[in-house]
């Protein structure tokens, strides 16, 4: 009786302790292996940070989830029966984050496609801003106003989105309006030598100007300059002011809507009196 109580614990004690030494060490791989894994996404400029942590996180739980079915198998439990529910389980929250796993899905997508990176200037959905976090779910961007807007990973896969910072240049467009008495030649004179002639101006590619179209009462001609990407809004308001101001020493007239002034002593018309309802008499 002793014997076969004292075998007993002896062979469970055995299993305990090989099953405490492969849980162990098996713990010990995962995280040594999801270490290893993150060092060399970091090291990969093809990888996002964001996508590194994930993916070495997920290859640790991997493994963790390998060790403890081992485990369980050396105590005799069948993990046939339990790796089914836990496909199943994984199946029901599945569809049930469906959204959610497609905006992880989309996130990995943009840390391995690039489309654009943290500190690039950007429009996606008609949001246009700078980006500032990205991660698995979101991409987070602030506005010119500093708003803060989060796009969903997934919403921003399925909508175009414009980088404005990949060549690290903008084309500045800006259309003027100007009289069709004034001299063209010398318009695009003024908007050259006023905008072409700024420091911050790119010689290449090279500026151009031209008419752009005719108008009801005005011509209008455009001005499209390259500029640095981190000048195109300064440089906008100082060029709409400038060449304000050099058209005016100029002579050129940019025609805007004038209000209609009465003489003095002018009578305004008037419409003719409404007749009150009910008194009109019909023969």
């Amino acid at each position: 009786m002793n014997s076969a109580f004292y075998d007993l614990v002896l062979v469970w004690g055995l299993k305990v302790a090989y099953a405490a030494a492969v849980l162990g060490v098996g713990i010990w791989l995962a995280f040594f292996i999801s270490r290893f894994a993150r060092n060399q996404a970091l090291k990969n400029p093809r990888i996002d940070t964001t996508l590194g942590a994930f993916l070495s996180r997920m290859v640790r739980y991997a493994i963790i989830i390998v060790v403890l079915i081992v485990v369980l198998q050396m105590f005799g439990v069948q993990t046939a029966s339990l790796v089914a529910i836990l496909g199943a389980s994984a199946l029901a929250v599945g569809l049930a984050l469906q959204g959610t796993l497609g905006n992880v899905a989309s996130g990995i997508m943009i840390a391995l496609i690039r489309p654009y990176h943290i500190g690039d200037f950007v429009e996606i959905g008609g949001k246009d801003g700078l980006v500032t976090d990205l991660d698995l779910f979101f991409t987070e961007i602030e506005t010119l106003d500093d708003r803060r807007i989060l796009v969903p990973n997934g919403q921003a896969m399925s909508n175009p989105i414009t980088n404005f910072t990949t060549k690290g240049r903008r084309r500045c467009v800006i259309l003027f309006s100007v009289g069709y008495e004034d001299d063209l030649d010398q318009v695009i004179a003024v908007l050259r030598d006023t905008m072409a002639e700024d420091q911050r101006a790119l010689s290449d590619p090279a500026p151009w100007f031209g008419v752009e179209s005719l108008g009801d009462f005005a011509v209008n001609v455009s001005a499209r300059v390259w500029i640095s990407t981190k000048d195109y809004l300064n440089y906008r308001a100082d060029m709409i002011k400038a060449v304000k101001e050099a058209f005016d020493r100029t002579g050129i007239e940019m025609p805007y809507p004038h209000a209609v002034e009465m003489s003095k002593g002018e009578i305004p018309l008037r419409a003719p009196p409404i007749k009150p309802a009910g008194n009109s008499q019909e023969g």
